[in-house]
């Protein structure tokens, strides 16, 4: 994307700040995205969310 387009898009961002609330639930998603990658990283897949290959082995 264009950079004037960014710089356009800070300076409504700017004028009209989103609510604390939206703040609140954008953190929250953040966090628990990194939670959930912390989880898979140090702790491995589960066996249960594996998906299994709908192929017959031959």
């Amino acid at each position: 994307m264009n950079q004037v387009l960014w710089f356009l898009r800070a300076k409504r961002w700017a004028q009209n700040p989103p609510s604390k609330g939206r703040v609140k639930l954008v953190l929250g998603v953040v966090a628990l995205c990194l939670a959930l990658a912390a989880v898979e990283r140090f702790l491995g897949w589960p066996d249960w969310l594996t998906v299994n290959s709908l192929r017959q082995k031959q």
